[in-house]
């Protein structure tokens, strides 16, 4: 299982020189709150990601596989991951993070040529490029910063563009397990408090916009020179 909130930030240009200059720190100004809330270095990423959808002979309910490599490692490895459906229920539509059921593991070069034996196809191809921070704070937590990037032909990742131009996407996860989800919950809750200036943090599918005030938060973090510690 894992917990799950997402949220986007903005660093695209503005129409004065005030706003550019507040807007392209979005992102830099998050950076700085999350090294100095997690206290270790940023790890650089550029994911490949291919998702497979099964065919309707493989059952009448649809199934999705992600196949995901990130080519910033030194030796690039692939890794199978399958997202399942979330908790349901009035107990679980009440926490602010989503819990779902998920699998992972690694896999050897092959894997999509065995998925298209087993009729998956491929339905979509992404680069994700951006940093990430890992840490323990009352769980082990990810943070993702990322912008989003289709892939106009099979595998030619080096063509990618952006799917949404001056907008990156923020991914929180934290895995879970069914007897300590309450506290992964609270801990990764806990934590979305802290980078509420800069963006709002929600269920994924729950669109929620940008922080009104998130160019004064930045450049308040820019001009504390990132020292701010929680």
């Amino acid at each position: 299982m894992e917990c799950v909130v997402q949220g986007i930030i903005e660093t695209q240009f503005g129409f004065t020189f005030w706003i550019k200059y507040s807007v392209l720190q979005h992102v830099e100004a998050l950076e700085i709150l999350l090294q100095g809330l997690c206290g270790v270095n940023k790890e650089r990423l550029r994911i490949h990601e291919l998702c497979l959808r099964s065919s309707p002979n493989l059952g009448s309910v649809s199934s999705e596989v992600r196949l995901i490599c990130d080519l910033e490692q030194p030796e690039p490895t692939w890794i199978i991951r399958h997202v399942g459906g979330a908790m349901r229920g009035a107990g679980a539509e009440q926490l602010s993070v989503l819990v779902r059921t998920m699998v992972e593991s690694k896999a050897s070069k092959n894997a999509l040529r065995l998925f298209y034996a087993l009729g998956y196809k491929l339905d979509h191809e992404l680069l994700r490029v951006g940093f990430s921070f890992h840490f323990h704070r009352g769980a082990q937590i990810t943070v993702t910063v990322s912008s989003v990037n289709k892939v106009p032909k099979l595998h030619a990742v080096d063509e990618a563009e952006p799917v949404t131009p001056g907008i990156q996407l923020v991914e929180v996860t934290a895995p879970a397990a069914s007897d300590n989800y309450t506290e992964v919950v609270t801990a990764v809750s806990s934590f979305c408090e802290y980078l509420a200036p800069l963006l709002h943090l929600s269920k994924p599918g729950v669109s929620t916009g940008v922080v009104p005030t998130a160019a004064a938060a930045a450049a308040s973090l820019m001009s504390d020179g990132g020292g701010t510690t929680v």
